[in-house]
């Protein structure tokens, strides 16, 4: 069998196309001194001969690989630098390996807990994934999520006690509720003086507390305890997260509170020092 006609020289569509690149590419490689500029035809384009090809095919399979032109080039030269590169782009890879693990475990916990509960953390989302359909309002998953950026994993389990009491206990639930909308009747209108708020923080402050002795009898906490005992591997932080001090993340998280809410916010943490002191203390907050 004969063999095709076999050009001497090629167009940088052809080079392109064998090396798999671009011509765009490998005008580039031109421009930044990495491929030398081939002789031009009588057409005046550009002819690749075969040690074009072997430099092109070299060039791709390292960019491949993920070495910058820059080091590809002062490999070309025999520069010693090449070492170091190669150390840098281990070490970018093997982040990038861990970043992908990340992923793939969090798409996993989607899949198997289900959205948004798989959202949050192995450590709170385990604690809570046996409750019934429709036992977690979408708020709770909201306040969870600031929790867990505020205060991290173990901050926002100690909280997913609370939700799991308040869906486990009619009773409880309707008070927090009913507190809630009274709360929320905290607006401009109500000044930071009024008598209500005074009435309304005692009343949360006693809730708290019947929170408190509620989860103590579950043994939640407990069961909490028994976990960072044996090194649960999910309390740490995600890879790659920007921690803020709880202070620092407060303070960048808005909140449209109007001035009797805040003042109303202040009595309650008041009232729970004094509880605590006494030795009645809400473990809710």
């Amino acid at each position: 069998m004969p063999l095709p006609a076999i050009p001497r020289r090629v167009k940088i569509g052809d080079a392109a196309a064998f090396a798999g690149t671009t011509p765009r590419a490998i005008r580039h490689y031109h421009a930044i001194g990495l491929l030398a500029e081939p002789e031009r035809g009588s057409d005046d384009r550009r002819r690749y001969v075969y040690d074009d090809m072997i430099r092109l095919l070299w060039i791709r399979k390292m960019a491949d690989a993920g070495i910058p032109l820059d080091d590809i080039r002062a490999g070309f030269e025999g520069a010693t630098g090449i070492e170091q590169s190669l150390a840098r782009l281990e070490e970018s890879l093997v982040s990038k390996a861990a970043a992908i693990e990340a992923q793939r475990a969090a798409v996993h916990r989607l899949r198997e807990v289900g959205s948004p509960l798989g959202l949050l953390s192995p450590l709170v989302s385990g604690r809570l994934r046996d409750l019934a359909p429709g036992a977690l309002r979408p708020d709770d998953l909201d306040t969870l999520l600031v929790t867990e950026r505020v205060f991290g994993p173990l901050g926002a389990a100690v909280q997913a006690n609370r939700f799991i009491v308040l869906a486990t206990h009619p009773g409880l639930r309707t008070e927090e509720d009913r507190l809630a909308e009274a709360e929320a009747a905290l607006d401009d209108t109500v000044s930071p003086d009024d008598p209500r708020i005074e009435d309304l923080a005692a009343q949360r402050c006693a809730h708290e507390t019947a929170l408190g002795a509620a989860i103590d009898r579950s043994g939640l906490d407990e069961t909490l305890e028994d976990l960072l005992d044996q090194g649960d591997e999910h309390v740490d932080e995600e890879e790659g997260e920007v921690r803020m001090s709880p202070m620092e993340a407060i303070g960048k998280m808005p909140y449209d509170f109007s001035p009797a809410r805040v003042r109303y916010e202040e009595r309650v943490i008041e009232l729970l020092h004094s509880a605590h002191q006494d030795g009645d203390t809400p473990r809710t907050c």
